[in-house]
């Protein structure tokens, strides 16, 4: 019981800040820019990958990194595109995802009149997410709660919630209890790119978020769920791209081996676990070893996968 109570508590704290790391030095970060697709680009810097979209309508980014990095941000966007920020789409509820939004939706504006005007009604971007992003930023301790501009003015409850925007269909489709309750993948469909948040990176294990809802079998449902969106480019790399929450730019055979690795470890520690082997006794005996130099330090990882089984 002591291990769960640990863990529950660092989720705690890591809802604000960056999931099992020190704060950065956001002095020393730049951001940079990477064109993905004609009109979609991967901004880097602290926190995690933000998606750009750009187009006649204005500027659509998915995520927002943290609230210190947010003049970078718009100086970055301003690079690409004179035109103003209308969407924000958020991933899910962490504060390397979400620390922007104040910032960054009070410097877009929101169109209003359906796609034959360009009349701003709203003083800041509209922002999107699942309902449970909504209901946790609305009910996080007073401390650490972002201000009401930064809470999403357009929440989903259901599968998924579709959007027109400069000449493109993008779907946000929610991924259920895998790094939290609240994950969402973004499809955009006439460029091919999906943009995952969390539910997927290349830089480490998963985060699996037992306080806001994670488990390990929403992760491979997620990872099979963004599997099914790509169509690849046949006997070599490319094909449908994937912008992932942390790590470098994806296409399906990443996908692949992240959904190998994680099945391959919840087999072994359902292994462990149903002859009665103790936690302790997993991480000693270390399941995942051959991932480790890839991934690095499990212990968080197996921890959850453990309780979550």
């Amino acid at each position: 019981m002591r291990i769960s109570i640990k863990i529950i508590l660092s989720s705690i704290l890591m809802l604000f800040t960056l999931p099992g790391f020190a704060q950065p030095d956001f002095d020393n970060i730049e951001i940079r820019t990477l064109q993905v697709r004609d009109n979609i680009y991967m901004l880097v810097g602290a926190g995690g990958n933000i998606t750009v979209q750009l187009g006649d309508d204005g500027i659509l980014i998915v995520d927002t990194q943290y609230a210190e990095m947010s003049e970078k941000i718009l100086a970055a966007l301003h690079e690409l595109s004179d035109g103003a920020l209308r969407y924000i789409i958020n991933t899910h509820v962490h504060g390397d995802h979400v620390g922007g939004n104040v910032n960054l939706a009070r410097a877009g504006a929101t169109v209003s009149g359906g796609n034959m005007s360009r009349d701003v009604s709203g003083q800041t971007a509209a922002i999107i997410a699942h309902e449970s992003v909504l209901l946790r930023l609305t009910t996080a301790p007073a401390e650490n709660r972002i201000e009401s501009d930064g809470w999403p003015s357009s929440a989903y409850y259901e599968g998924k919630k579709d959007l027109y925007f400069n000449g493109e269909g993008i779907r946000i489709m929610h991924q259920p209890r895998a790094h939290t309750d609240g994950d969402s993948i973004i499809f955009f469909r006439k460029s091919d790119v999906i943009s995952t948040g969390d539910v997927y990176r290349t830089d480490a294990y998963p985060f699996i978020d037992m306080a806001n809802g994670g488990t390990i079998q929403g992760f491979l449902d997620a990872a099979q769920s963004i599997i099914d969106q790509i169509i690849p480019e046949y006997g070599q790399d490319g094909g449908t791209l994937v912008i992932p929450g942390h790590g470098r730019l994806s296409d399906v055979g990443d996908v692949l081996n992240w959904r190998e690795m994680l099945t391959v470890i919840r087999d072994r520690v359902k292994d462990m676990k149903d002859r009665g082997m103790s936690l302790e006794a997993v991480l000693e005996d270390r399941p995942s070893r051959d991932y480790d130099v890839r991934y690095g330090n499990p212990e968080r990882f197996l921890t959850a996968l453990y309780q979550t089984l």
